[in-house]
């Protein structure tokens, strides 16, 4: 007895072909442009693909950020551009080319595997510590603002602190994974976390950026909170930092001015025109934008009134330009972009993931915080940038970086959960 077979088409698969996962032929007569156009659109797909909604709303949110940054950075430095070099685009065509690398290096990350991470922590960490080493050497490591953390080729300026924090997030991950069952031992915790942060982050105080220094103090701190470290163990650390940070403000004199300046409030006449000017115009900016603010492009500040206003202050050039409106808008997309880190650190069910989505937070949000606090007043100037929307090119890539890091455990939600680790993760919630 006979079976009818099922006709074949052009272009569409036989049962057979299904059977063996073979891909449909094209249709005779299709040309290269086709397919072309298929494979891109099959590239495409493959780079945004996800399994979580995390995953999305992280991504979107740092995009957001990164385009109203760009935005930003050309309202507020248009003008010191031009003055400059007669180009009112220049600092944000530079800041734009940096977008441009940064964040196909974000997407690039976030289709990697965590083991691609562990195989590369040391060299990350050690890459970083030469990178900041370079700092001191004549003729490449150049001073801006007091700090002398700068690598200098040619035309360009690069930050390798900014390496160092990316560095010690996946580093400290790692290690801390590793000796997740002893970690109840402050040997365990002292001995391959202290030397190496102590090299990393003492080099930094070195080169006398207090700013950046109190950032990777926090990274490593949150590191080791999310790990679920002692807390009794992290106090002696924090009261030795502590002093440190007393002794890096006091061996400076514009550094001591500053502080002794905030800590009056700024009210002595006698330091308008030196260690106040930056915060008090920083504070007429924000004033004078009232709720709405002036319009988009017609701050007054940025005329050469506020130092670093595309950088350090851009908070208040933002202030005066979008409002308070504008600039509770801007916090409350920090407030999402913390929450879509927590949820990410949720779905987790092992510690390495955990622990560098945590250390990866606590330096992109308590960046920010740390930099907003400084326009508002609240802490004394230190020169550190407002993640994402500040110019800065080293600033920005890493700070992409880091998502893309976070970005590629947030892309599958993990089903098997580590034993031991389920109480951790319900901490969380």
């Amino acid at each position: 007895m006979t079976t009818m077979r099922e006709p074949t088409r052009p272009g569409r698969p036989t049962r057979s072909d299904r059977a063996r996962g073979s891909e449909p032929s094209a249709p005779q007569g299709d040309g290269g442009g086709s397919s072309g156009g298929r494979r891109a659109r099959v590239a495409v797909r493959r780079i945004f693909a996800a399994e979580t909604p995390e995953y999305f709303v992280l991504l979107g949110t740092t995009l957001f950020l990164v385009i109203f940054g760009l935005v930003m950075v050309l309202s507020s430095s248009s003008v010191e551009s031009f003055s400059n070099t007669d180009d009112f685009f220049a600092r944000f065509a530079r800041q734009a080319l940096f977008a441009s690398i940064g964040v196909p290096i974000m997407l690039m990350l976030a289709r990697l595997q965590p083991s691609f991470y562990r195989r590369w922590a040391w060299a990350a960490v050690i890459a970083g510590v030469v990178l900041q080493l370079l700092v001191f050497v004549p003729g490449l490591g150049t001073e801006q603002g007091y700090n002398n953390n700068w690598i200098r080729i040619g035309g360009l300026t690069f930050q390798p602190s900014e390496f160092v924090k990316l560095a010690l997030v996946i580093w400290l991950a790692v290690v801390l994974s590793r000796k997740k069952d002893l970690l109840h031992d402050w040997k365990h915790v002292a001995l391959p976390i202290g030397p190496v942060a102590l090299v990393s982050i003492g080099l930094v105080m070195l080169g006398k950026d207090l700013g950046t220094v109190m950032i990777l103090v926090g990274i490593v701190f949150g590191a080791l909170f999310f790990a679920g470290v002692k807390l009794r163990f992290m106090i002696i650390p924090a009261v030795v930092f502590g002093l440190f940070a007393v002794l890096m403000v006091k061996a400076n004199d514009s550094r001591s001015g500053r502080f002794e300046a905030w800590l009056n409030g700024c009210s002595n006449p006698a330091d308008y025109e030196l260690n106040c000017w930056q915060t008090i115009h920083g504070w007429w900016a924000l004033a004078g934008g009232g709720l709405f603010g002036r319009g988009l492009g017609n701050s007054t500040a940025k005329w050469s009134w506020l130092p670093a206003a595309d950088n350090d202050f851009i908070f208040a050039v933002i202030g005066e330009e979008l409002g308070l409106v504008g600039a509770i808008l801007l916090l409350l997309v920090f407030v999402g972009l913390a929450i879509c880190f927590v949820r990410v650190m949720r779905m987790q069910t092992e510690m390495f993931p955990r622990v560098a989505v945590g250390a990866a937070m606590v330096w992109i949000i308590g960046q920010a915080l740390v930099n907003i606090a400084v326009v508002l007043g609240v802490l004394p100037v230190l020169g550190v940038p407002l993640p994402f929307v500040s110019s800065g090119g080293s600033a920005l890539v890493t700070n992409l970086a880091a998502v893309g890091v976070a970005l590629s455990f947030a892309r599958v939600r993990p089903s098997r959960v580590e034993p031991g680790l389920v109480d951790a993760r319900d901490s969380l919630q």
